[in-house]
């Protein structure tokens, strides 16, 4: 079984209203770890890398907590797509 460890420095979201934030924050760590607990990547993590910068596709926002879940879960797919060695 290997191990992940992942570190974000900074995440700044400019123009997003307080709630929004929580919500897209707390989409995004609940994907991230529902994409790297994934078996079938696990192996490709086994070997240590680095990323410095992902760079995303746009993504839809829909205002509200709601919205924000559901934008930080997009975000935090993307990504895992783009972060698989």
């Amino acid at each position: 079984m290997s191990r992940i460890r992942l570190s974000i420095g900074e995440v700044v979201l400019r123009g997003f209203e307080p709630g929004d934030r929580a919500a897209l924050l707390q989409g995004l760590e609940d994907e991230l770890r529902r994409v790297l607990a994934d078996p079938a990547g696990r192996a490709a993590w086994a070997r240590s890398h680095r990323t410095p910068v992902v760079k995303l596709p746009r993504l839809p926002f829909t205002p509200g907590p709601s919205g924000g879940r559901r934008f930080g879960v997009q975000m935090g797919r993307a990504i895992g797509e783009r972060l698989k060695p």
